[in-house]
């Protein structure tokens, strides 16, 4: 007979097996997707950090964002908790804290999504941001207003503040 404890330990290695699957498709595609730079770390196969590069033709364009993964022990049932570690000016993302709204992320999550998938759906997010659900007011009131241009200027700005290696 399986007893709770059973359950978790298994739960646990499945989480165990799908990541370090994930991990061997990184390694093995990192030329394949040039935008996103996807690392575990050395001593947690549930903490990973991702190098994303600004979508072209947006204000992030030119920068490179760091993301924090936290993965729960019952992924790929329960999404990974994503966060920016670089400062953003985005409506979907929490300037403080860098906490991610995205619905994958949330309630429509699939066991189908890989990181690296969750990783292009974040760069998706960059380039068509959706107001009417910020977490950022002050970025999501620009665009709902109609202010593009005061929008993208903030954007650009803390790009170049944050995502953007200094020069000299």
């Amino acid at each position: 007979m399986q007893t709770p404890f059973d359950t978790i330990a298994s739960q646990l290695q499945a989480s165990r097996a799908r990541l370090f699957k994930e991990y061997k498709e990184v390694q093995r595609e990192k030329s394949a997707d040039p935008d996103i730079q996807l690392v575990c770390d050395d001593s947690n196969i549930f903490k990973w950090t991702a190098l994303i590069k600004g979508p072209s033709e947006t204000p992030y364009e030119g920068g490179v964002f760091q993301l924090a993964f936290s993965v729960p022990e019952q992924y790929p049932l329960q999404p990974p908790q994503v966060r920016f570690l670089t400062k953003i000016f985005h409506p979907n993302v929490h300037f403080k804290t860098g906490e991610i709204c995205l619905d994958i992320l949330k309630n429509a999550w699939s066991p189908a999504w890989t990181l690296q998938s969750v990783c292009r759906a974040i760069i998706a997010l960059m380039a068509h941001p959706e107001p009417d659900s910020p977490l950022n007011c002050d970025s999501g009131n620009l665009l709902r207003s109609g202010d593009i241009r005061g929008f993208q200027s903030m954007a650009r700005m803390y790009t170049r503040l944050a995502a953007m290696p200094k020069k000299g």
